[in-house]
């Protein structure tokens, strides 16, 4: 069955529906009041949910194929999300049905102002019924895929539009609005690009459910649990359950997704980097900002070290003690008492090794030079130099 006359004006009024905050805030009101368990869940997940669902009807109602052959990808991930968050199957529908009769109640009153006449608006009614079995069905199929533990089609799904968007995948061309629509993200909307390395594919599994409790889109890309949030998980949200701590899972700032891919590799570059200094938690990326610019142009900071620290010898334990208590005073703020706080000393040893620094180096982290604003880019660039020369030196050590 299908919609032929004045098709245009339905598809029309599905998509200024899916595009309303207020109708689909009417919907999220309908499921939740028509299912408690829905009800303890925040409203800005089933939000995201309702709007991939109506984006969907819209996108289905603009076609003249059979309902067998639409994407209900959608539907897939709600049931598979919401077995993963323990909420009942038959919670789900309940929230699902009274959500799909508000639809078809929006749409009849919409369709009626348009002008869209009685014969014509009973094929739509008719319509979309066909389509909320079909949603039923897929949610259903979604809920029991997880509860089997193998979501192959929500999760794959998944995976795929990360991949695309995040890396372009087998397939340079990124989502099209419409489909990051019906996978229940908004193309207007901001998200953080979240990027963990268990190091482990079951763990990466078990995290990447974790973080499916939560509003928006998770899925495993190149073996490591990605997704995309409004907002940033705490701490308890990540914690492994008899594990061994907290994954480090490091974070985008808040962007809309045409945004993301650029960020996705910074993140993916800020987990090598922090793994190997042993980070673990949630680091926004601009955390690591530092240490990812170091570690991408390793030849700049060899040459910033040879120029500020060329007198000092890896191999003498006090010339190390020298670098180390520098980049303390860096770190402190420039401030002597703090950097006596931080190593445990009195200020007058901290002014002593950084006189003794200066006597071999010729270069003075307290003449002045670091003051006003032509201090600030010399700062880095002590600070690049001493982490540069103790990273060297540190690698020297553990060699044969």
């Amino acid at each position: 069955m299908t919609v032929v006359h004045e098709r245009e004006p339905v598809t029309g009024v599905l998509r200024a529906m899916a595009a309303d905050t207020d109708v689909c805030e009417d919907l999220v009101r309908a499921a939740r009041s028509r299912s408690p368990e829905l009800a303890r869940l925040g409203e800005a997940e089933t939000l995201s949910h309702v709007t991939a669902l109506i984006g969907a009807a819209q996108a289905w109602a603009g076609t003249l194929g059979r309902v067998e052959e639409h994407d209900f990808a959608a539907a897939l991930l709600l049931g598979a999300d919401r077995a993963t968050q323990g909420v009942p199957m038959t919670a789900v529908l309940r929230g699902v049905q009274s959500a799909l009769t508000r639809v078809v109640e929006i749409t009849v009153e919409r369709c009626r102002s348009a002008g869209v006449t009685d014969a014509a608006l009973l094929t739509v009614v008719l319509r979309l019924k066909e389509y909320g079995d079909a949603v039923e069905r897929h949610v259903v199929n979604g809920c029991r895929a997880a509860e089997s533990g193998a979501p192959r089609g929500a999760g794959e799904s998944r995976a795929r539009l990360l991949r695309r968007l995040l890396t372009g995948g087998d397939d340079s061309r990124p989502p099209s609005r419409e489909e990051l629509a019906r996978a229940g993200v908004r193309p207007d909307g901001r998200y953080h690009c979240l990027v963990a390395d268990t190091g482990d594919p079951a763990r990466a599994r078990a995290l990447t459910a974790r973080l499916s409790t939560l509003p928006g889109v998770f899925g495993v890309v190149d073996d490591r649990p990605v997704g995309l949030c409004p907002r940033l998980p705490g701490s308890e949200e990540l914690a492994e359950s008899g594990g061994d701590g907290v994954a480090l899972v490091v974070a985008s700032p808040a962007v809309t997704p045409e945004r993301l891919r650029p960020l996705y590799r910074l993140c993916v570059r800020g987990l090598e980097v922090g793994g190997r200094r042993g980070l673990r938690g949630l680091r926004e990326v601009t955390e690591l900002a530092g240490e990812i610019a170091m570690a991408d142009h390793p030849v700049l900071g060899a040459a910033l070290s040879d120029r500020f620290l060329g007198g000092l010898d890896p191999a003498d334990d006090f010339h190390r003690q020298l670098a180390l208590t520098a980049l303390a005073f860096l770190d402190s703020g420039r401030r002597l008492d703090r950097t006596a706080t931080a190593l445990f000393t009195h200020p007058n040893t901290v002014r002593y090794r950084l006189g003794r620094l200066h006597h071999i180096t010729g270069t003075s982290l307290t003449d002045g030079s670091l003051d006003g604003p032509s201090g600030t880019p010399a700062t880095l660039h002590w600070w690049w130099a001493l982490t540069t020369w103790l990273d060297r030196g540190a690698e020297s050590a553990c060699g044969p």
